[in-house]
């Protein structure tokens, strides 16, 4: 059996985060998930599915096999462990861990992923919220662009872990858990009232990798 390199595993969990957020695993999808063009993405998508890690379908949809979800659900694991020993023990700030836990994850052994899993303790998600018992994810919820004014909401996850997405999202005042109220949102900008105290806007297209819980004013 040929072993898995790390672009394939870096593709594997590209497919697990479409598949967790419950959208269609497609080559399309995956170039925008990675930022790579189109031939790049079908290219190693041939390799996946020569090499026995997914299958498509007529309509060229992807699924895991067995061994090629396995590696993924894994490998999303590992990463989400690293980025929240990060956090939780290092004190890196949230939306910064994304990039150094790829660095880090590659070369980590078994013996120190286990040790960073008791120092984070109970935790059942990566900083961004998603979980670390990979697959587990929360869905019924809705991302913040699609939520209308005067709707109460509670940040739940963020989809686009990169740090460049990320930090502007930071700067506002945003993270994981804080609750706010949406005061506006246009085809430009979203705008919070924060619970506690102040406001933070962000542009429509970062709103849109927000995942929020939300309830009507009044509820």
């Amino acid at each position: 059996m040929a072993k898995v390199t790390a672009g394939e595993v870096d593709y594997l969990m590209a497919l697990l985060q479409l598949e967790e957020a419950g959208r269609d695993m497609t080559a399309a999808n995956v170039a925008r998930e990675l930022s790579v063009s189109a031939p790049t993405v079908h290219e190693m998508v041939r390799r996946l599915e020569g090499d026995g890690l997914i299958e498509r379908d007529a309509r060229k949809r992807i699924a895991f096999t067995a061994r090629g979800g396995e590696i993924a659900r894994e490998a999303a694991s590992r990463h989400r462990i690293v980025e929240r020993f990060l956090t939780d023990v290092l004190h890196i700030p949230w939306h910064r861990v994304h990039s150094e836990a790829e660095k880090i994850e590659r070369t980590l052994s078994d013996e120190v992923a286990e040790r960073m899993r008791a120092a984070i303790g109970n935790a059942t998600t990566c900083p961004h919220g998603h979980p670390i018992e990979a697959g587990a994810r929360v869905r019924c919820a809705t991302r913040l662009n699609e939520v209308e004014p005067g709707t109460r909401v509670t940040v739940l996850r963020f989809e686009d872990e990169r740090d460049a997405t990320l930090t502007p999202i930071a700067d506002a005042g945003l993270r994981r858990g804080i609750a706010a109220t949406v005061a506006t949102s246009d085809e430009d900008q979203v705008v919070l009232r924060l619970d506690d105290g102040g406001d933070a806007t962000v542009g429509v297209d970062q709103a849109g990798t927000i995942t929020v819980w939300s309830t009507p004013t009044g509820d």
